[in-house]
C-alpha cells in the first residue's frame, strides 16, 4: 500500500515573521586591499566602530568579524611593497539600499572612508582603501 506524504500547512503569519528573521541573518562581507608601500614598518587596524552606513537611511550595518587584521589598540605589520588584503564582516544592510559608505568611525584623524558603494546582489564587495 502506497504511504501517503502530508506537506505541513504553516501558517502565513508565521512564514512572514520567519523571512523577517532570515533577512536579519544576512551579512556583508568587504575584501579591502591596503595598497603596497615602498615605506618599510608600516603598521594596520581596524576600529570596532567601523560601519556600513546607507546612502538612503540612517541604517549603519556594524562590523561583527575581522580576517587579518587587528582590531584597535592592537596592530598588524603591513609587508613592505606588496598590497595587503585582510576582510571585514558586518550585519545586513536594508533590502532597499542601493549604495552606502564604508567609514571607521574614529577618535582621531585618518579613518578609512570609501564613499558611495554600489550595492550588489551577493553582498561581497572588494574595495581599496588607504590612510
Amino acid at each position: 500500500m502506497a504511504e501517503t506524504i502530508v506537506k505541513p500547512i504553516i501558517e502565513k503569519q508565521l512564514l512572514e515573521s520567519l523571512k523577517t528573521k532570515i533577512e536579519e541573518e544576512k551579512q556583508v562581507i568587504v575584501h579591502c586591499c591596503f595598497p603596497a608601500s615602498p615605506f618599510l614598518g608600516n603598521l594596520i587596524r581596524i576600529w570596532n566602530s567601523t560601519v556600513l552606513i546607507d546612502n538612503n537611511s540612517s541604517h549603519q550595518s556594524k562590523l561583527i568579524h575581522s580576517e587579518n587584521i587587528s582590531i584597535y589598540p592592537q596592530w598588524t605589520p603591513v609587508p613592505f611593497m606588496k598590497d595587503f588584503w585582510f576582510t571585514l564582516v558586518f550585519t545586513g544592510l536594508p533590502k532597499d539600499c542601493t549604495s552606502f559608505d564604508f567609514k571607521e568611525v574614529i577618535p582621531e584623524e585618518g579613518g578609512f572612508y570609501v564613499k558611495s558603494i554600489k550595492r550588489n546582489s551577493s553582498d561581497i564587495y572588494r574595495i581599496k582603501i588607504s590612510d
